[in-house]
Parts: C-alpha cells; structure tokens; sequence
C-alpha cells in the first residue's frame, strides 16, 4: 500500500516533462540547439503579507511542550508556531510542481513522548485526476523530513476537511500509527510511518463516496474513531483497547447516528470524550449538529449541547448551524470550549465551560475583535465578524486563558478570553489570481485574489492597510488590468453582491463601480483588459462551469456596454501597450491569434496553427513596444511573435510554460528582464533571463517550490531582479537577489 521515499525539506524530484514539436505552420528558432540552464542565482524569497486568507483546518498545541504548535490548511501546506517571534513557520514549501496535490494537509499528528516527532498526511483531493497522498514524518519538528507516498487518496481540500484528526500516535506504542482515510478505511503503520496496511478487523466497509473516518483520539490508552459514512440506524464511533479488536461504543446518543461525528476531545481528569456533531461533514451544508460526552469507564453519555440549532434569530431568520471544533483544557477538569459552525443567521461563535457541559458562556458575547493588523477581516463592513467555519479550535495546555480557533480566513486568538486578534503571522494562504507591479505611484504591487478581491499593496512586509478594495468588494476577482500609458487607470473585475467591475483613477487606491454592467457580469465575470490610454475596455465573460459568451466593449469608462460578435469566445483579451488602438487574444480551442486594429470594435484572424486544446495558456505583450507578443502554451513551451501575432517563433530555450512576466531591465541590457514558470531542462521551477529569453537562470531553489506555481508573475519595473509569484495556497512570493 505503499512506496517509499527519503527526503529532505530542500530536496525536489525532477520532473520529467516531454518538449512537443512546433507545428509546421510556425516558424521555428534556428538555434543551435537548446540553451543549457545556468546555475541557480541566489535569490530571497518571503511573502508578501496579507494575513492568512484561507481556511485554517486544524490546530494542534504540543501536549509536553509549552509554546510548541502546529496548524494545517486545507491547499497551503503546514506551519509550525515559533513562540519566541509569535509568527507561523512554513513547513511544506519544498513541495514542488509534481507534489502540487500534497500541499493540503489532511491531518497532522504529533508524539507525546517524542517531542520533536511530527507527522502530516497529505493529499488535497480525492478524485481520479489527482495524485495519492502520501505522509511525511520527522524528527525535527518539521526542518526536514523522510516520505512515504500512498497508494489511496486524501482530501484536504472536500468537505470534511475540518474534521479531524485523522491521524494518530498510539497511546501505548510510539511506533505505531492510525491514519483515517476517506475511502480506504483505516490504515495503521507498526514502523513509525515507514508502511501502512489497511485494518481489516476495522468494522465499516468503505466507500467510494462519502467521508470515512472523520476522527482519531485517544483517551487513556484507548482509541476511538469516528466513521462519517453511518446510515442513520448504525453507529458511528469505534474503539480499540488492544489495537486489534474492534467494538461499536455502546448506547450512542439517539440522533446521532444520523450525524457525522466532526471531532472529539478527551478530558483526562473526568474521564470524560466530548464529541461535536453535525448532520454534514462541512464546513458548508451543515444545519443541524449537538455535542455529547461519553463518560469512558461507565459508557454512560450525556448530551451537552450549548444551543439547539433551529430557531429563530430577531430578523427571523432560521438560526440553523451544526457544531464543529472541541479543545479541552488540560489545566481544569470539565473546562471545555466548543465552535458552531456554518451559523451566518447569528454568526458563529465558541460555547465555554466550566462544569463540565451543565452550563456554557458565549465567547463573542463579550468579545473584543482587534483586526488592524489585517485589516481586509472587515470585509468592507464596520467591524469583522466573530467568525465562520469555525472547525480549527485549540486550548493551551499550559494556559487556559490562550485559545485559538481557525475561521475560512484567518486563526484569531485571546490570553484573556475577551479580547481577540489575528494570530496569523507567517501564515500566508492566498491563491492568486493576477499581479501587477506598476511603473509608478506608491504601490510596487497590485494583486487580485481568491475570496479576498484586490488588494492594493503600499507595503509588502504588512497587510493592506486598506484592506479589500472596496466599492464594490469582491469575494474572488477574475480581472485586473492596467493602462500602460495612464497608469493611473486600473479597472478589476470579480464576484460581488453590489457590482462585479470597477475603475481607479488613483493607481488602485480607491474605487468606483462602473455605472453599467452586461447582464452576463453578474453570474460569469471574467477578464477584462484596457488600452494603452484607458478609453477602452474588453471585458469577457466565463461561466464558472466553463461556458463562454462574448466580450462586451466600453468606450466611455464602463457607462454603456456593445457585444463584439468577432472576438473569440472565452479567450483573454491582452491590450497593446504602446498603440491604443490595439488589442490581441489567443483562442485556445482554435490554436488562432486575433487581433484588432480599431480599438477592440472588431477583431480578425492572425497567426494560425498555434497549439490548441491546452488548458493552460497565456498571452503577454513586452511592456513600451508594439506587436511584440509572447505566448507560453504548457507543455507545449514558448512562442513570440514580434510583428502583432501575423506569425509566431517557437523559443527554444524552454520545454515548458506556463506564466511569463516582465520587470525592469538588467544594466546594459536592451531588453526587459523576462521571468518564467517553466522549464528550460527537466524541472519546473522559476527563471529569469536577461537577454530576451535566449538563456534563462533558476532563481527559486529546492526549499522554495510553493507546488503550483503557474498562474501569474510579474516582476518589478523599477527594481531590477525583484519578482512577485503567485502560488496557488501559498500567497505572493516576492524575490530579490543577494
């Protein structure tokens, strides 16, 4: 059930990518055959901060260790708590191009009688199209690591993901090791991670479909597991004594059988599991949920429950949630906290007690919310709400009063209980969507996001002191474009409640929604682009099912919108950065450049017989010239054309291409730096080339991967050698050489 594999945290497989031949329609490069890869340029890799952003899916303090903890997400990999500078460090950077599916983390798992053991379950996704997962396991506390790949899949990025754990040192044996999976039963491990072999005695049959095994906790030296898969009539907790056989656990609670067992604690001065409930997995879909705790020496249990789900909140509203995270505190027997979770009637909250479950105090009752670090929580509103998809949740086993809890982007925390702030440093989970370094103004960086829109970046060591761009506020943006000769003027366009496009007149700072919009804007918004003097915009429309419709026009700053029947459906349209009356856009399902000479009114056929059918694809025009196109099509690598796509030359210093950017020039050189995400030999990996693309360094190294990495770059036009990457659960990375 397994292959295995050592590795260190800086060390990447190659990847083995195959160079398609250029079709006879192009031009072809007569070099003398493909230029070698320099070695590695040294270069400084941090993160642009934001704060999070992300769904934080787990927390875990050390139970022996004081300042010692861990959290996971669900696609941004793992990070370790550093006390001593109160900021997160990333543990799975050195994820690379072919690991993309192991940066989310299923579960984590930590050895009380080992303090510096560490282990992860990775895999994000379960379906056929995605890799296995795999665990790693260390000795250091995450600095390095050795690797076994599975050969069953994880989801840490489906519903359930905030259950959990589903991984577990034995209580009575540090060798041993369960692991839950979705749709593989359960696995257990006699070599500390090193194999894994599926629990035939374990009693559920698994499932295709479904969730599994929800949660793993010891109590005492026994083990329970939770089982997501129960039809209503059987039951859906297990324990072991001896780790061999296996009995449901007597008199479960009625109703609960119904539920999926979410997550459980164990207090060990009262003997005592508190397990939440909900009746789906979540951290959406759920509307009803309970807590219950199960005396363990007697079998007896006990319904606990804060707050029934199901009534009405003061607008009328159906106050319908279920019931996720449970932390215990280790320091006071019968103190325990609790999360809601998918409450937006009334908004979720944490229940405390002190007693064991007789009576519970509503945390954000009288919680003070201090978000100035990230200021983007307040979601364009007055004040951030308490929290939402509230599944991560953990008390200090050596100071009750420090608990934090995980929501869909941020993980707050309290030393008090009353007042609360982000403790987020170091965490970076953004998937990003597009970057613009612009030439002037205050800002270096522009970004357009996943859940959190715009962000406009005065700073890159500190959050966006302006939070989301506002007016409208966008969930996720699907465009951002600048004009190259006012750059003054930026248009975004995204998925908002009050409008899905708007225009700056100040470089990005502030924002007004265009007075108009295409019908289609509301439910398929897409990528938009501007011309080099800002009077004209294209914006296209994608369904997020993958339907494409026509780009629409607007010559008077989004007040009146016309359909242009010429440009080809769903392809992105790219202005021309020195001629405003043109633009350009490449139709991937044709393999068919067109561009338009009258300002985006109509647009003609150009270059043909370009690859076609690839998912992954970008059209860029080098910034201050005109007609001079580059094209990366994955596999496929690199084109350009430098005569406004009438024919295209395929580049052959690279295999593979995935998103290419500009930034300022090096010294001496006539032409701007070009950075890749690509590859030039056998690994994808990030490079830069001085002299148009005709070689190429690496400038990222095995540490510094991020998985996925291939959906935009930009580099800095006034800082020569700095870079802005997008990754893919790993926010902006920016580089700078050294």
């Amino acid at each position: 059930m397994f292959t295995r594999r050592t590795v260190l945290a800086g060390t990447a497989a190659a990847a083995a990518l195959t160079t398609l031949p250029a079709l006879p329609a192009l031009q072809t490069a007569r070099a003398a055959g493909r230029a070698a890869a320099a070695a590695p340029v040294a270069y400084r890799w941090r993160n642009a901060v934001i704060g999070g952003t992300g769904f934080i899916s787990g927390v875990l303090f050390h139970p022996a260790v004081r300042g010692l903890a861990y959290a996971r997400t669900d696609i941004g990999g793992a990070y370790r708590w550093d006390d001593r500078a109160a900021r997160w460090t990333p543990l799975t950077d050195h994820l690379g191009w072919d690991d993309w599916n192991l940066l989310g983390v299923e579960a984590m798992a930590v050895d009380p009688a080992h303090p510096d053991r560490l282990y992860l379950a990775l895999g994000t996704y379960t379906q056929s199209w995605a890799g296995n997962g795999a665990v790693l396991r260390s000795e250091d506390r995450g600095n390095t690591w050795t690797r076994t790949d599975l050969t069953v899949k994880l989801g840490a990025n489906e519903d359930g993901r905030g259950a959990g754990e589903r991984l577990l040192v034995d209580p009575r044996d540090s060798d041993t090791l369960w692991l839950g999976t979705r749709h593989d039963g359960l696995l257990k491990s006699t070599d500390r991670g090193a194999t894994w072999a599926a629990v035939g005695a374990f009693p559920p049959a698994p499932s295709a479909t479904g969730q599994g095994v929800t949660l793993l906790v010891a109590a005492g030296r026994t083990v329970y597991v939770g089982w997501g898969d129960a039809d209503g009539t059987t039951a859906n907790l297990f324990r072991t004594a001896d780790g061999s056989t296996w009995q449901q656990v007597p008199g479960q609670p009625a109703g609960t059988a119904a539920k999926v067992p979410i997550r459980a604690a164990y207090d060990k001065h009262t003997r005592e599991l508190y397990v939440t409930y909900a009746n789906a997995p979540g951290p959406n879909g759920q509307s009803d949920g309970s807590v219950h705790k199960l005396a363990t020496t007697t079998c007896k249990w006990t319904e606990v429950t804060p707050a029934k789900p199901g009534g009405t909140t003061g607008d009328g509203s159906t106050d319908s949630f279920g019931y996720g995270g449970v932390a215990v505190d280790a320091c006071r027997p019968g103190t325990v906290v609790v999360s809601t979770n998918n409450r937006w009637a009334a908004v979720d909250t944490l229940y405390r007690t002190t007693d064991g479950g007789r009576t519970w105090t509503s945390l954000k009752d009288t919680a003070v919310l201090d978000v100035s670090e990230t200021p983007y929580l307040k979601w364009g509103e007055a004040k951030p709400k308490f929290g939402w998809w509230i599944q991560a949740l953990a008390v200090d086993p050596y100071d009750s009063r420090n608990v934090v809890y995980g929501t869909g982007a941020t993980l707050y925390g309290t030393r008090d209980l009353r007042n609360w702030a982000p403790r987020i440093r170091g965490l970076e989970e953004t998937a990003v969507r597009h970057l613009i370094s612009p030439p002037v103004g205050k800002a270096h960086l522009i970004s357009a996001n996943g859940d959190i829109g715009v962000m406009y970046h005065e700073s890159l060591t500190a959050s966006p002191s302006r939070g989301m761009a506002a007016n409208p506020v966008f969930g996720t943006a699907t465009g951002l474009a600048q004009a190259a000769a006012r750059p003054a003027y930026v248009v975004r366009t995204g998925w908002g409640d009050h409008g899905n496009g708007a225009y700056s007149n100040d470089g990005g700072r502030t924002w007004a929604p265009f007075a108009a919009q295409p019908a289609l804007g509301k439910d398929a918004p897409g990528p938009i682009a501007v011309n080099a003097d800002g009077g004209v915009l294209l914006w296209v429309f994608v369904h997020w099912d993958g339907t494409k419709y026509p780009a629409h026009r607007s010559a008077d700053n989004g007040a009146t919108w016309s359909e242009v029947p010429s440009f080809p459906k769903g392809a992105t349209p790219v202005a021309d950065p020195a001629d405003p009356t043109r633009f350009y856009a490449y139709d991937t399902d044709t393999g068919t450049l067109f561009a338009s000479t009258d300002s985006g009114r109509t647009f003609t056929a150009r270059a043909t017989g370009l690859p076609s059918g690839d998912s992954q694809f970008e059209l860029v025009a080098a910034p201050g010239r005109s007609g001079d196109l580059w094209l990366s099509v994955k596999w496929n690598g690199l084109y350009r054309s430098t005569d406004g796509g009438v024919s295209f030359t395929k580049v052959d210093s690279c295999s593979a291409a995935y998103t290419l950017g500009f930034g300022k020039a090096a010294e001496g050189a006539d032409y701007p730096a070009l950075y890749l995400v690509g590859a030039t030999e056998t690994i994808t990996a990030v490079h830069r080339s001085d002299d148009g693309a005709k070689s190429w360094v690496r400038i990222n190294d095995d540490a510094h991967q991020w998985g996925w990495t291939g959906e935009t770059i930009a580099g800095d036009p006034r800082v020569y050698g700095r870079v802005y990457l997008g990754t893919n659960g790993r926010g902006i990375q920016y580089g700078d050489p050294v």
